[in-house]
């Protein structure tokens, strides 16, 4: 074994690593050797791809912060029973957005069927044992929502054996409801498509004592959604983890009525025989969603929208620096209210099939994710971009437009 001596000795042939890397160098115990860090992804062929186009689960919704990161790492070195986990982190959310009660769900489509099913048994194991066949248990079995609001997430709902019930106006509502109806809910994303707006929504059920529950999976920000439709009213209360918070992408948050939440909680995981037991969150995607959410909350949201700003000013500038292009910057009022840019241009000018360019920003290197619309448009975000990759999908974007330059 070679003792310091020899160490000392050997490195004094090495004057220009030495003095390249200090005299630290001298010292055994500064010598680490480490471990290169396994790039799976490569190893595996998996596409990386720089994100402009938003939070679509297709794409693996958000990148999770460092300090979200290091607390699922170090949850991961420690055993901990899973309902205290949840039931101190509840309290926690519960404080944040105003609710009664709180608990991380498998996404948010877990927290609408969860939710529905704490209102369907309450806290009769042998109702949650039931579910999803309802007939005989005395359970409701109708949900009532609006027809513009059913676009595939109340399937979540159906999940637990209810049917859906569709109305477009107040009138048909009052009509609808009856003996077996177990929740009015409402789609905030397609808050615009239907004629009843939520305070009416609320009212309406709550004159007949019935739950309610919203939706607003990809509705923050603004932040203040958090807590709007607890503070509403909303009996119950649904929104993903892995979207602009940038909790775990698998994570969400069911919060509202503590009985409701209690009661939902008998179907989740670690209990058994129950429609949830697949809805599994481990301790450290519940610790990691508590940090996100605690983190988002407190952060200086006017600084990270003026940065999105400057992001999309900077892309668009180079969009619309190529003759034909037009550049159009909005923030959708439903879902994703960020700065966004809307891309289009004159066919005559630019010679461009937009699913051409977007493969052209995918196969480039790096790839680049937009998304495209139609009649020679395309939408931008920039909100999912690292620092600096702004300038990347600006040079590229203003590289293809001016390549199809007729």
């Amino acid at each position: 074994m070679i003792n310091r001596r020899d160490l000392i000795k050997h490195l004094s042939s090495l004057p220009l690593i030495g003095g390249f890397l200090g005299e630290n160098i001298l010292n055994p115990a500064t010598i680490i050797t480490k471990v290169p860090v396994r790039n799976i992804a490569k190893e595996l062929g998996i596409r990386t791809f720089i994100n402009a186009a938003g939070t679509y689960t297709a794409m693996t919704g958000s990148l999770m912060q460092d300090e979200v990161v290091e607390t699922i790492q170090g949850a991961a070195k420690d055993f901990m029973m899973l309902d205290e986990v949840q039931t101190k982190v509840g309290e926690k959310i519960a404080v944040m957005t105003h609710a009664e009660a709180a608990v991380v769900t498998a996404g948010c489509f877990s927290a609408l069927t969860l939710g529905l099913a704490g209102v369907l048994t309450g806290m009769d194991q042998q109702k949650v044992e039931a579910l999803p066949h309802l007939e005989g248990t005395g359970m409701k079995s109708e949900v009532i929502i609006q027809k513009g609001h059913n676009i595939g997430y109340s399937h979540a709902l159906t999940n637990t054996g209810c049917k859906i019930v569709q109305v477009e106006t107040a009138e048909e509502l009052e009509k609808a409801i009856n003996d077996k109806t177990a929740l009015l809910w409402f789609l905030h994303i397609q808050s615009d498509k239907g004629l009843i707006k939520h305070e009416q929504w609320v009212e309406i059920a709550k004159k007949h004592a019935i739950p309610t529950m919203i939706d607003m999976a990809a509705d923050v920000p603004p932040v203040e959604n958090l807590w709007k439709f607890n503070d509403m009213g909303f009996d119950i209360v649904c929104v993903s983890g892995g979207k602009a918070m940038r909790g775990p992408q698998s994570a969400g948050i069911l919060m509202g009525k503590k009985s409701i939440i209690e009661a939902a909680r008998l179907s989740m995981p670690p209990r058994g025989s129950t429609i949830g037991r697949g809805m599994k969150v481990n301790k450290e995607e519940i610790l990691g969603m508590y940090v996100a959410l605690e983190k988002f909350v407190n952060m200086d949201h006017k600084k990270e929208w003026k940065m999105w700003e400057d992001r999309t000013a900077l892309i668009g500038n180079a969009a619309k620096s190529v003759s034909g292009v037009n550049v159009e910057t909005f923030a959708p009022e439903l879902g994703n209210h960020t700065p966004t840019l809307r891309i289009s241009w004159d066919a005559a000018k630019v010679s461009l099939v937009v699913k051409v360019l977007q493969e052209n920003l995918r196969n480039g290197n790096p790839s680049i994710e937009i998304m495209p619309g139609e009649n020679n448009t395309l939408t931008i975000t920039t909100w999912m971009l690292k620092p600096g990759e702004e300038k990347i999908v600006a040079a590229r974007l203003k590289e293809e437009l001016l390549k199809a330059v007729v």
